[in-house]
């Protein structure tokens, strides 16, 4: 198989890149999904990982793989040179032209996905059905919906237990109840996204790379935020995702996961 049959199963499988696009014109946002690198080859296997880093790629020589497929996006904005001296994505983009490893990256349409990450973030989180604070024709982001009840300090340890991580940032009293949670895969805090907590009844509120006054906000009006890393926000339901389509690849394939970001 060669590359651009993979990105055609990908899109047929979970969700094309079209619905980035979309995802972008509606919102006024930026991505670069689709085919970043490609090398022409055939495809001897593909290693599925949030990110292109180092060892992302050691494990996909290893493997004998010579592609990757990322969540964010390999080359995000323009690049106007290439240091190999010091800088990680140069080096990285240089290895995988080095061992003929083409890369695919599924970022905002995985994200929005009717079953992509920000799905999987909830279901994670212990929901089930949501109510949806941005609206695709084909897809979805930021979810709020009911949980089993239990406190804080209980759903806390439950969390860490799912997503396998113990960096949690938390702000709200331990024995706070929580049965209505809002989340948002990523970086998904702002203001439109606050509004949406607050007036949807939100007990707790679950993204990453949170600001202090966004926490505030949310505390002030007697929302606990749970903080996660954006790593673990997101490895979770790409993993939920490979798993799910892992088998119509057609090629070997295996997922990495970085413990130390988690």
């Amino acid at each position: 198989m060669k590359t651009k049959e993979i990105l055609k199963y990908l899109e047929e499988s979970v969700a094309p890149v079209k619905l980035s696009d979309d995802f972008c014109k509606k919102f006024d946002m930026y991505d670069n999904s689709g085919i970043i690198i490609n090398s022409g080859n055939e495809v001897t296997g593909a290693l599925f990982a949030l990110d292109l880093t180092k060892s992302a790629i050691e494990r996909a020589v290893q493997s004998g793989y010579n592609l990757i497929i990322t969540h964010h996006p390999a080359i995000y904005g323009g690049i106007s040179k290439l240091d190999l001296t010091d800088n990680p994505l140069s080096i990285a983009l240089a290895e995988c032209l080095k061992h003929g490893i083409s890369v695919i990256s599924m970022h905002l349409n995985f994200d929005a996905a009717p079953n992509g990450i920000d799905y999987y973030l909830m279901r994670g989180l212990g929901g089930e059905s949501a109510v949806c604070a941005a609206n695709l024709e084909n897809g979805a982001y930021g979810r709020i919906y009911d949980v089993a009840g239990t406190s804080l300090k209980d759903y806390i340890k439950a969390v860490g237990e799912r997503f396998g991580t113990d960096r949690l940032r938390v702000y709200g009293a331990p024995d706070k109840q929580v049965s209505r949670v809002a989340s948002f895969c990523g970086a998904g805090c702002d203001d439109h996204n606050i509004a949406f907590a607050v007036g949807n009844g939100a007990d707790v509120f679950v993204s990453s790379d949170m600001k202090h006054h966004e926490i505030l906000a949310l505390t002030g009006r007697g929302i606990a935020v749970i903080e996660m890393t954006h790593y673990a926000s997101e490895n979770y339901g790409f993993n939920q995702i490979y798993n799910k389509i892992k088998d119509g690849l057609k090629v070997p394939s295996d997922y990495y996961t970085d413990g130390s970001l988690l």
